[in-house]
């Protein structure tokens, strides 16, 4: 009978481990991948500005 416990209560641990790492795998949607495309944009945009303010600054030198 002991046998028979222990198996059961393993079964039952490992399907609790399978379940929280399936869980945990977050899979991106279509919104996540626009607002990860909008941050590159803006990052991109940000730089770029950037370098237009240091040449600005050097014309007027």
């Amino acid at each position: 009978m002991m046998k028979y416990g222990k198996n059961v209560l393993t079964a039952l641990a490992i399907s609790a481990l399978v379940t929280c790492f399936i869980g945990c795998q977050k899979k991106e949607g279509s919104v996540e991948r626009a607002g990860k495309e909008l941050e590159k944009a803006a990052e991109k945009t940000a730089e770029q500005i950037e370098e237009a303010g240091e040449k600005i600054q050097e014309a007027t030198e």
